[in-house]
This record gives structure tokens, C-alpha cells and sequence, in this order.
């Protein structure tokens, strides 16, 4: 088998969104992964918490996402008990990058989104599969239904917005890229890092959000 065969016979996921609020930072995916034009699952999972200031969204190829993350996780540990202090987004970025530039192949990919606090103000930043960063000041998406999702984003998002009011445009964003995009879908996981730590809403909070009118 040859490499791009290969490639069309991993899983893949997408779409991610990350919006920075007033007094946190709010991260939301869909489920779909995709092999080739078929939907591979529909259970993917693509938000992952680190600790609990730090989380990470991903889209690419999933195993290869899913081994960042682990290692993200370990090194997270190691930090905190090195530093006696958690990892911030910024650290845990130029970490990645690394990873990313040692690592990538044609085989295994990921495009990245670390969110969180740094010394209590909220921290959103992009990777691409080079492990190139981009510090974002208000919102971001990475996958196949980005395009919608930042579609809505760029006509609803509003500066000081709180968590409360940012979940909402998270799930409308990640609803309109399924809309648009086939390889987008399943079920959405939404979180919130905040003062309070990390905290990920109910199947039955997302479909309360599910409900209500866009631009509310």
C-alpha cells in the first residue's frame, strides 16, 4: 500500500472552533472523523482537557492528534511539578510546536488550537501542521468547516462577550459549519476555561444552546 493510500485510510477530524471571552476562553468540535469520502465515526473526540486551565482542540489525522495530546498531557504533569506552577497556553504552544516540526510526515498531521488562562487572562492560540503558532485575539477555527464557522463568527462576535454568551456562538459556529460541510458532524462537546476551572457542558446544555435563535 502506498503512502497516499494510506492516507485516505486514517481517520481524520474536524471542525474546531475557540473563542477568547472576557473572563475565559471557550473551545468547541464536532465528532465527525472521516476516512477518505466516508464518515469514519461519528464519536471522535477532539477536545481534550490538560489541566484544568489548559485544554486542546484538534483536526488532522486522528492518531497522530491523539499521541500530541498524550504527550502534551505528560509534559503538562512534569512542568507543574518542575515549575510548581500549571503550564500556560503559551508554553504548552511552543511545546507543541516543536513536537509538530520534529514529528510531521506525510503520514500524520494536526492542526491545533491550545486555549486557557496564563496568569488568569485568557489565552487562545493556533498551530498549523509545521507547528507554526498564531497568538489569536478573539476567535479562531481549523478543519474542513472552518470557512462557515468563522463566517458566523466574524458577523457575531463581540468584544468583552462573556463564557455565558460565548457558548452559544460556539455551538451556532460548529452548527453552520455542519451545515456547509459534509465531513463535519456528529455530536458537539463544548468547554469552558474559566476562574473555575475547566468545565465541559452536558449533552443536555448543548441541545438547551441547540434552541436558541442565532445572534441571541
Amino acid at each position: 500500500m502506498e503512502v497516499k493510500d494510506i492516507s485516505e485510510a486514517v481517520r481524520k477530524g474536524t471542525t474546531t472552533v475557540g473563542l477568547i471571552c472576557s473572563d475565559g476562553v471557550v473551545l468547541g468540535a464536532d465528532s465527525r472523523a472521516t476516512l477518505g469520502d466516508f464518515i469514519g465515526s461519528d464519536a471522535a473526540i477532539k477536545l481534550h482537557k490538560i489541566d484544568d486551565g489548559l485544554g486542546v482542540l484538534f483536526a488532522g489525522v486522528a492518531g497522530y492528534a491523539e499521541y500530541v495530546v498524550k504527550l502534551l498531557r505528560v509534559q503538562s504533569e512534569l512542568y507543574k511539578m518542575s515549575e510548581g506552577k500549571p503550564m500556560s497556553p503559551s508554553a504548552a504552544a511552543s511545546l507543541l510546536g516543536f513536537i509538530l516540526r520534529e514529528s510531521v510526515s506525510e503520514m500524520g498531521y494536526a492542526f491545533l488550537i491550545v486555549g486557557g488562562l496564563n496568569r488568569g487572562n485568557p489565552e487562545l492560540i493556533s498551530l498549523d501542521a509545521i507547528g507554526s503558532a498564531q497568538k489569536e485575539a478573539k476567535y479562531t477555527s481549523i478543519g474542513s468547516g472552518m470557512g462557515s464557522a468563522l463566517g458566523y463568527l466574524d458577523s457575531s462576535y463581540t468584544a468583552n462577550m462573556n463564557t455565558s454568551e460565548g457558548v452559544k456562538h460556539a455551538v451556532k459556529a460548529l452548527q453552520a459549519a455542519m451545515k456547509r460541510s459534509s465531513a463535519t458532524g456528529g455530536a458537539m462537546r463544548i468547554a469552558i476555561i474559566g476562574k473555575k476551572g475547566f468545565k465541559e457542558l452536558s449533552k443536555e446544555e448543548i441541545e438547551k444552546l441547540l434552541k436558541v435563535p442565532a445572534q441571541a
